[in-house]
């Protein structure tokens, strides 16, 4: 068997075989001659030749109905596809599952511009494909990445919730080569609903990885530890993820550290929740990915999924549990690295949301709602543990900075017997400033405002925008507004709104304010503390915190181990030659 050199056209060609599709009825073209011109010479494939595309996709419409099996349909560009809708709407309607692979000549995107054969195939009517994937030639590891994936999904979308016909709008590169003898390996992605036959759970370190996630109830915290017990694995996940459980581990304080872990080394690697803003523990990834969501969509952030779970995640722990179990070894390994770091945090520390964190940790009270802001609150905090009952929350979703006052103040209007704190950035705090003159706003409410005079973010020392030094006030970091650090904007403005107002600039100011703020006493009115800090501060604690462990590599180089590791896991090795550049200015 000879197959064309097309990489895109071979990833295709793998995941149909490994997917099982075997029946193609093709139709003759030019751009889908490198795909065609492959398979025919493939024993696995049992092809039908029709060259009217619209009795093409009633004949694959027949054919489909009495295999009960997935068929494909080949045409090439110009009307060619448009001549499938007839075909495609009577799939659509009876669940058939039609997989149309229509072929173009990599000027689809450029339709309108007088190139022959070109037509706008980027809607398509909603009656026609449940799924449609517009597949690029493959000239990297993240495109590569990208076909790998979009083509799994569509090929699993043709059985999804009863099934329907898909679209792959593939290019042709128009190779002449048809030399290579063996298909690409590729990744397959399957997905397993609660009628489905369970695969068997490997062997190897397992954890559990945790993004965003509601408050979790007792039956599913009960069901991750159950499962936690049977395969000794733990829990990584920040102040977002819900999680109150025995097995969770503070991975974010690990990973920060970089090197060899008590985390490194995952073999199967279960993910659950949604959008995570904890980057360090992001950067572990398992061998292997298992994806649980009730939506049952293919989420590979990490590149690995091998398996996504369309069921609830207290049934999936629950199945693979054993009773009786209770090994921790690995969160015992986990915990006692965990003490040992955090003992090496250094009394100076400097007075910064780190610092503020830290202490903090041990005054918030029981049973309240913590708001982190976007992104050096949720970072600095989530490098500390809180009371099991406090309940943690960050706006990770769109992840912006733009209503985080107003998401806290929705928290406390639901829940008003209990203390609402928000901890945020001058930036964000304006944002939404106007949310505090709210007349419901209720006294449960209490704001703490770092106020170091710009979007410290951007000035950090391991952000691309540390580069430009102080230049990158002006337009980068945005310093300078809001009235530059004012000690008496922002009390003037809440304490007319009837709020409380504290403030601070030392460690001295803080510790004495901070008894204050955290009261579990509550008060007359809500209250704001508003703490004036630096960015120099901000970041040298933040490259302390992420040297607290010695490590193998140069401990000036901070977290940018870890943004490496990262960029090359979410963009490839363009990802990774971007960060070097970085780091060598």
């Amino acid at each position: 068997m000879n197959y064309n050199n097309d990489l895109a056209c071979l990833v295709l060609i793998a995941l149909m075989k490994a997917h099982g599709i075997k029946y193609v009825v093709a139709s003759p073209g030019a751009t889908n001659l490198s795909l065609i011109g492959s398979i025919q010479q493939d024993v696995f494939f049992k092809l039908y030749s029709c060259a009217d595309e619209r009795s093409a996709a009633y004949l694959a419409c027949g054919l489909a109905a009495e295999y009960n099996e997935p068929v494909a349909i080949s045409c090439t560009g110009a009307t060619s596809s448009r001549n499938y809708l007839p075909g495609i709407t009577e799939a659509y309607y009876r669940k058939l599952p039609i997989l149309a692979i229509t072929s173009n000549n990599g000027a689809s995107l450029n339709y309108g511009q007088l190139i022959p054969q070109v037509l706008d195939r980027s809607n398509q009517p909603k009656d026609t494909y449940r799924f449609s994937a517009y597949i690029r030639p493959i000239n990297s590891d993240i495109e590569h990445w990208n076909a790998n994936v979009l083509i799994n999904t569509a090929l699993l979308e043709l059985k999804r919730h009863g099934g329907g016909p898909v679209q792959i709008d593939l290019t042709s590169l128009y190779s002449r080569d048809y030399s290579v003898k063996e298909l690409p390996k590729e990744r397959v992605i399957d997905r397993i609903t609660p009628i489905d036959n369970f695969p068997e759970f490997p062997k190897g370190r397992t954890a559990v990885f945790v993004g965003s996630h509601r408050t979790m109830s007792k039956e599913l915290v009960d069901s991750i530890d159950a499962f936690c017990a049977t395969y000794d694995a733990v829990v990584m996940g920040d102040t977002t993820s819900g999680y109150y459980g025995r097995y969770g581990v503070n991975s974010s304080l690990i990973a920060a550290q970089g090197g060899q872990t008590s985390l490194r080394d995952i073999d199967t690697l279960i993910h659950i929740g949604e959008i995570s803003g904890d980057y360090y523990t992001m950067g572990i990834s398992g061998k292997e990915v298992w994806r649980i969501s009730e939506d049952g969509e293919i989420r590979d952030f990490f590149h690995k999924l091998r398996y996504v779970f369309e069921m609830s995640e207290a049934k999936f722990f629950s199945h693979y549990s054993k009773k009786g179990s209770s090994k921790n070894n690995m969160l015992q390994n986990c915990l006692a690295e965990e003490a040992e770091i955090e003992a090496l945090i250094p009394q100076s520390l400097p007075f910064s949301n780190p610092w503020i964190a830290w202490q903090s940790s041990k005054l918030i009270p029981e049973n309240s709602i913590l708001h982190l802001g976007i992104l050096n609150s949720l970072r600095s905090w989530n490098f500390f543990n809180y009371p099991k009952s406090v309940q943690t929350s960050c706006n990770v979703g769109g992840f912006g900075i733009d209503g985080i006052l107003s998401t806290v103040i929705g928290a406390s209007l639901a829940s008003p017997d209990k203390l609402c704190f928000c901890v945020l950035g001058d930036l964000a705090f304006f944002y939404d400033l106007n949310s505090l003159g709210n007349r419901h706003v209720g006294k449960n409410l209490r704001i703490m405002l770092i106020n170091n005079g710009r979007g410290t973010e951007f000035t950090n020392f391991d952000h691309p925008g540390h580069m430009f030094g102080k230049d990158a006030d002006s337009y980068i970091a945005a310093a300078g507004h809001y009235g530059n650090k004012s000690p008496k904007l922002v009390r003037d403005f809440t304490t007319n709104l009837g709020y409380e107002y504290l403030s601070a600039s030392s460690k001295e100011e803080y510790l004495e304010k901070a008894r204050i703020f955290f009261s579990p006493d509550h008060k007359e009115y809500p209250m704001v503390f508003e703490i004036f800090t630096d960015s120099q501060d901000e970041s040298d604690a933040i490259e302390t915190m992420l040297n607290l462990k010695p490590r193998e590599e140069p401990t000036s180089q901070g977290v940018r181990s870890v943004v490496k590791g990262m960029a090359g896991h979410i963009l490839g090795e363009k990802g990774k030659k971007i960060v070097r550049i970085l780091r060598e200015k």
